[in-house]
């Protein structure tokens, strides 16, 4: 007769399978590489903050340098969606979506972390709470970038609107789209911020970028 595997030993083998998936998947997204992209532009912007390219006083040019930085390390969490060689976690079924967002999330937060912790002891424009919605709100726009033109041309979405935002600095936009250029306390900036960051978190996790096909 066939041996029937008792439910505890299945769940235990689920909850066993999850961990060593999700260190997988990241591997697979050359997480680690990409780690490593994200405290090069910590080191970044330390160097432009002590060089003072990079002042609190909320002037244009401060924004704009560290509007670069920022899509710098958007651009490095959007790209690192995509498995170069595909993905091999199709087997794994209603894991893929979990596990895409898993990164995401992480990386994301990684992103935010590292400019953080770059600018320890400094003040930035607007203060660190901007930067956690200027990058999200990057990362958003790179992800729907990777949607529609695949994961390797994932950062040509976070340039893009970058180099928008930077004229908008310039010439003052007051849109809530605009959300770089807006105040701290700003709703609307957040608002759009976070909604581009939603959009693109969910249809990268339940399709993936372009470029790994469609389940």
């Amino acid at each position: 007769m066939t041996a029937v595997t008792p439910p505890v030993e299945l769940v235990r083998s689920a909850r066993s399978a999850g961990p060593r998936l999700f260190r997988l998947h990241l591997i697979s997204r050359q997480a680690w590489s990409a780690m490593g992209a994200l405290t090069a532009c910590a080191v970044l912007l330390r160097v432009a903050l002590e060089l003072r390219w990079i002042q609190g006083d909320g002037s244009s040019t401060a924004q704009q340098m560290l509007l670069l930085i920022e899509c710098g390390a958007a651009s490095v969490v959007a790209v690192a969606a995509r498995n170069p060689f595909g993905e091999s976690e199709r087997t794994t079924g209603h894991w893929l979506p979990l596990l895409r967002l898993g990164a995401l999330l992480l990386l994301g937060g990684a992103a935010v972390g590292a400019l953080v912790l770059g600018a320890v002891g400094a003040r930035l424009p607007g203060g660190d709470p901007v930067v956690l919605r200027e990058v999200a709100g990057l990362v958003g726009v790179g992800l729907l970038t990777a949607a529609v033109l695949g994961g390797a041309l994932a950062w040509a979405g976070t340039l893009a609107y970058t180099v928008v935002a930077e004229f908008a600095l310039l010439e003052g936009w007051r849109t809530p789209w605009m959300w770089a250029g807006r105040p701290a306390h700003d709703l609307g900036g957040w608002l759009c911020a976070g909604l581009v960051f939603a959009a693109g978190t969910a249809v990268v996790a339940a399709r993936g970028p372009r470029d790994t096909g469609v389940e």
